[in-house]
C-alpha cells in the first residue's frame, strides 16, 4: 500500500482521488491546505484521516510515502523538493516546473534522496497515446504533425468580469502554454524527440497573461504545428501525416479513438478501451515505480525536453515568470 498526501484541494485533486481509488495499493492518508478549515472540509468530503496546514509538518509525517502536488505551477519545485528531501516520492501535476532549471534541480534532489519524481502528464500514460505509438508505423515516413488543444476556460468569463483567477496569473507561472499547450508539447517530444528549432507566437491579455499560442517545430525531415488556447474551443482534431497515410486523433490529452486514412482512401478506425478517468494510468505507473524500485528516467527525459521547448517558446514570446529570475 502506498500512502499519499495531496497538496491542493481543487477539481484536479478531486479527479486524482477518484482515479487513485480505482488503483490497487492506493490510499489517501492526508491533505494539505493553507488553512486547517479548508483541509478539514476537504478531508471530510473524501474521508481522509489526516489534515495539515503546515508543509513542514507534512514533510515530517512518517505515515506518508508519496505526495501528489497540485498547487499552482510556481510552487511545484519548492514543494516537491521539500517533500523529496523528507524521503517522500512525488507525483507533480503538469507543468511539473516553471522552467527547465527548476526541473533539473528537482531531479537532482530526487536522485540524492533515492525517490521517484514523476510529472502527472496523464496523456503520456494513456492507452490512447499507446495506440498512437503502436500505429504510427502504418503512416510511412512522417512529414507533418499538427497537435491542437483549445479549450475555452470558464475562468476566462470571470477574467472578463474583472476577476483574475490563478489560471491567468503569470506570477504563478500560469498561462495557456503551461496549462493547455503542454498537452501538445509533451506528445510531440515523446513521439519525435527534440526539434532542431522552433518558432513561437502568442496572444496576450491586458494583464500580460498568455491566452493562446502557436509553436512551429522543425525536424530534419518533418515539421509540426502546435496550437493551443484558453479563450477559444477547437473543432478540428489533431493529426499526423505520413507519406502512406494520415492519422486523425480526437482529443490529444484523452484519446478515445483514432482514424487512419490510407492513400487509396480507405479508412481504418481504432477504438481505445480504457478507464473513463485517464489519470488512473499515471497513478498506476507511479505506484509501480515505487513498489518495484524502478527508474523514472525515461519519463523524466520527456519532461526535460518539454520544458526545453517551452522555455524557448516563452523566450520568443516575451513571457517571463518570476521563477525565471
Amino acid at each position: 500500500m502506498v500512502n499519499f498526501a495531496v497538496i491542493g484541494t481543487n477539481f484536479v485533486t478531486d479527479s486524482f482521488i477518484d482515479a487513485g481509488r480505482q488503483c490497487d495499493d492506493f490510499h489517501v492518508q492526508a491533505v494539505y491546505s493553507r488553512t486547517m478549515e479548508r483541509a478539514r472540509e476537504y478531508a471530510d468530503r473524501y474521508e481522509i484521516e489526516d489534515c495539515y496546514d503546515s508543509l513542514d509538518d507534512l514533510a515530517k509525517a512518517e505515515n506518508i510515502d508519496a505526495v501528489y502536488v497540485a498547487s499552482p505551477n510556481s510552487f511545484h519545485a519548492k514543494q516537491s523538493i521539500q517533500m523529496m528531501n523528507a524521503g517522500k516520492h512525488v507525483l507533480c501535476e503538469k507543468t511539473i516546473a516553471s522552467n527547465l532549471k527548476e526541473l533539473k534541480q528537482m531531479l537532482e534532489v530526487a536522485k540524492e534522496n533515492h525517490v521517484i519524481l514523476l510529472e502527472a502528464m496523464r496523456s503520456a500514460f494513456d492507452p490512447g497515446f499507446q495506440a498512437i505509438q503502436d500505429n504510427l508505423k502504418k503512416l510511412g515516413k512522417i512529414r507533418r504533425a499538427t497537435f491542437q488543444y483549445c479549450q475555452y476556460s470558464r475562468r476566462y468569463d470571470n477574467y472578463k468580469n474583472g476577476i483574475v483567477e490563478n489560471a491567468f496569473k503569470p506570477e504563478l507561472s500560469n498561462g495557456a502554454l503551461m496549462d493547455i499547450g503542454v498537452y501538445c508539447v509533451h506528445p510531440l517530444v515523446k513521439l519525435f524527440g527534440m526539434p532542431k528549432e522552433i518558432s513561437a507566437h502568442c496572444l496576450k491579455l491586458d494583464n500580460g497573461a498568455e491566452a493562446a499560442g502557436t509553436i512551429v517545430a522543425m525536424y530534419e525531415d518533418m515539421q509540426a504545428e502546435l496550437m493551443y488556447a484558453k479563450i477559444t474551443d477547437a473543432i478540428l482534431p489533431s493529426q499526423i501525416q505520413g507519406e502512406e497515410a494520415s492519422m486523425i486523433i480526437e482529443e490529444i490529452p484523452d484519446t478515445k479513438k483514432i482514424r487512419i486514412r490510407y492513400r487509396d482512401r480507405h479508412w481504418e478506425e481504432i477504438e481505445i478501451s480504457k478507464k473513463e478517468n485517464n489519470m488512473y494510468y499515471e497513478i498506476k505507473e507511479f505506484i509501480r515505480l515505487i513498489q518495484e524500485k524502478g527508474s523514472a528516467r525515461e519519463h523524466n527525459q520527456y519532461s526535460l525536453w518539454e520544458l526545453e521547448v517551452m522555455d524557448e517558446a516563452r523566450k520568443q514570446m516575451g513571457i517571463v515568470f518570476p521563477a525565471d529570475c
